[in-house]
């Protein structure tokens, strides 16, 4: 196989990646990494540094729509961006000094948790669309950085208010969050949104959107180790790149059109086979 033809591969493969990642609010490097590793037999190391890469890309490709819709909110973004920084570069170092076999272990079970999430939000999906909207007000008083705001509603046509709690255990769950993307390239969306909207109660729709933020911050700190250690390879990192970001481009046109909640389901297990496969490479 030529380089150009390699280079081909590679890109499609990203593509997929990126759509997948887009529709489903995983992010791109949750299909890369085991694509990268598992079928084309590259470093772990070398397709986490391609991977960041691409998230890097794809968060600022995404960031415009996701500040015009509402649902982001800065201040919290900025609050936690603190704490997913360092936990992004504490990661980034880790990477570098683990054996590759803990790496493969660690994405494994990562994909199992990324599989619980994602089953979780779409029950949370049926009960909100059963139920109304899922602003919740909070507990009062306990905001006292001025984090709260409020978001738009599309069905009601209102703005709804929500309130910000438990900021210092959330900066604790974003470090965790920022170390495990820092770690395995990824933009560990899968644990910000829970850390946001479980612990810190912003609804799931500012959640999602705010994680969107935060993502692009976790792997551009991660990336400058990476760089630096010289595990970022410009022709492995280049198509992937190019290839998630067409791909989470045109997820964002298919997503109206299409039913995601089955595309989810048959995603998981498909999710399911590559975490075995994974811990199993990591484990044998």
């Amino acid at each position: 196989m030529t380089p150009l033809e390699l280079a081909g591969l590679l890109f499609a493969a990203s593509v997929c990646a990126g759509l997948l990642g887009s529709l489903l609010g995983l992010g791109g490097g949750f299909v890369v990494i085991p694509v990268l590793t598992l079928l084309f037999g590259v470093d772990i190391r070398l397709a986490i540094g391609a991977s960041v890469i691409a998230v890097v890309a794809t968060s600022v490709a995404a960031a415009p729509g996701n500040l015009a819709s509402g649902l982001s909110n800065i201040r919290v973004a900025i609050f936690l961006a603190m704490a997913t920084t360092v936990g992004a570069l504490s990661g980034a170092w880790i990477s570098g000094w683990v054996d590759p076999r803990v790496l493969y272990v660690v994405f494994g079970a990562v994909l199992v948790f990324a599989g619980y999430q994602m089953a979780r939000k779409l029950v949370k999906t049926r009960a909100l669309a059963a139920g109304g909207h899922d602003g919740r007000p909070g507990l009062e008083g306990e905001d006292r950085l001025g984090l709260s705001g409020s978001y738009p509603d599309l069905e009601s046509g209102r703005d709804i208010a929500y309130q910000v709690v438990h900021p210092v255990v959330g900066l604790g769950l974003m470090y965790v969050a920022g170390t495990v993307g820092g770690l395995l390239g990824i933009g560990s969306g899968v644990l910000k949104v829970p850390a946001m909207d479980v612990a810190m109660r912003l609804p799931l729709k500012v959640s999602m959107a705010t994680s969107n933020l935060l993502i692009g911050v976790t792997a551009a700190s991660a990336s400058l180790v990476y760089l630096l250690r010289g595990d970022v390879d410009p022709f492995l990192a280049g198509p992937v790149a190019a290839g998630v970001l067409l791909g989470a481009w045109s997820g964002g046109r298919l997503l109206p059109r299409l039913r995601v909640a089955a595309l989810t389901w048959g995603f998981l297990v498909v999710m399911a086979v590559v975490a075995i496969e994974m811990l199993w490479k990591g484990l044998a």
